[in-house]
């Protein structure tokens, strides 16, 4: 469910027409709902009920402080996986005990950061990260609490991009190394071991590769516990897909992955930490484009906009597919077309979808892409100098501008001409 409703003909995000924002900020623009952030975060806290938990937010979904300090608000923790997102966050008011910093790549610098600021836990993917942060935390007189991620070998049957559990894949330590690894923690000064970690990909869209990577964390407390680790915390990753299609089948709810959570890991007594991201901020913002040119191409239509790849990668680099719909109503019965969407970028690749079916619009007539509030502006760029796309978010009949658009005197004033120039 979202908040982005037709009413009296116009397509509004909450109590806002999406018409009244481009008519005032321009296009193309996201837009995000603060309803949908909060309802669609609350799920998931409510989803693990009495279990002690901390629904910790994936800020690579989208990383907008506004974003982020709605969330906080309501009393998420943060997923970061990067300096610059640990910085977000702390920039945001997120209570360093509430920041999770994962990621495969940490710098000495990156942890020095984190470490100096404070961290709930690192996220350890390896050894040679293990190593960094014991030299890290020695030489700065403290001690830094790690779970270790541990690489399930669990097909999660997502995108090949986006899965991350199999034994292929960059992340994490092989479980069957796990007791080898977590006895070196043990070992190593600096590092206090809290619990394991273990994250299988992203849009999943069926609960039973999380089952198996689960009950593969339960069987390795126990094995932990035994071997003398005081294993207090499961970070159980995230992953869980949104609908993109209305025509498909909705993936699990919330409500069924808090069950499944408490069937695999409920016994154990950890505290359970989880990190959705795409669920929370996917269906909470649209991008909104203006149609350019309607061109009659050889058999086909092409429908050429003011949105580019640059501003929504994901059909490029995924072949994701988004909904794509009028801003104003169709009238009933009404005529409709099959397009190929595309941006101006000079790229075949610039491309949303091919032979699309969709009501009938016109050149100056605005659409909005569904479901694009997750990947869609962190991953945005200013290529070919196209300015940086603008954020907004809407609460109820109130809506402000998040990220500004540059102009171009912005963007070159970047740049600095050497001395020989």
């Amino acid at each position: 469910m979202d908040h982005f409703l037709y009413r009296n003909g116009v397509l509004h995000a909450e109590d806002v027409s999406l018409a009244e924002i481009a008519a005032e900020i321009g296009t193309p623009a996201y837009v995000y709902s603060s309803a949908t952030l909060t309802r669609h975060f609350r799920l998931f806290d409510e989803a693990l009920g009495d279990m002690p938990h901390l629904v910790c937010y994936a800020m690579k979904a989208a990383s907008n402080q506004a974003i982020l300090k709605t969330l906080a608000g309501l009393g998420a923790g943060m997923d970061v996986v990067s300096g610059g997102e640990y910085a977000r966050a702390r920039a945001a008011g997120v209570a360093p005990d509430r920041i999770v910093f994962a990621g495969v790549g940490k710098t000495r610098a990156e942890i020095r950061a984190a470490l100096e600021g404070g961290v709930r836990q690192f996220n350890v993917e390896s050894e040679p990260e293990l190593q960094a942060i014991s030299e890290v935390a020695v030489a700065l007189g403290t001690t830094a609490p790690v779970t270790l991620r541990v690489n399930p070998d669990v097909d999660a049957k997502t995108h090949a991009k986006i899965a991350t559990g199999k034994s292929e894949n960059k992340f994490g330590v092989p479980i069957a190394r796990a007791r080898e690894v977590y006895a070196e923690a043990a070992r190593l000064p600096g590092i206090a071991v809290v619990g394991i970690d273990v994250h299988i990909g992203s849009q999943l869209t069926e609960l039973a590769p999380f089952e198996g990577a689960f009950r593969k964390v339960a069987e390795l407390t126990e094995t932990l516990r035994a071997d003398g680790h005081d294993i207090t915390r499961l970070d159980l990753g995230g992953g869980l897909g949104i609908p993109y299609r209305n025509s498909n089948a909705a993936p699990p709810l919330p409500f069924d992955y808090g069950a499944l959570i408490r069937r695999t890991v409920g016994h154990l007594g950890c505290e359970i930490e989880i990190e959705p991201g795409r669920l929370i901020a996917g269906n909470a913002g649209i991008l909104l484009a203006r149609v350019i040119y309607v061109k009659e191409g050889e058999g086909r239509r092409f429908l050429i906009l003011d949105a580019a790849m640059n501003d929504l990668i994901r059909p490029a680099m995924y072949d994701a597919w988004h909904d794509i719909v009028p801003v104003t109503e169709p009238a009933p019965g009404h005529e409709r077309s099959v397009y190929d969407i595309v941006g101006p970028v000079c790229e075949s690749g610039d491309t949303f979808a091919r032979a699309r079916e969709m009501p009938e619009v016109a050149a100056g007539d605005l659409v909005a892409f569904r479901s694009a509030g997750a990947y869609g502006a962190v991953m945005a760029s200013e290529y070919n100098t196209r300015p940086l796309v603008p954020e907004v978010l809407v609460k109820g009949d109130h809506h402000a501008v998040i990220r500004a658009r540059p102009s171009f005197d912005d963007i070159i004033s970047r740049d600095t001409i050497p001395h020989w120039l």
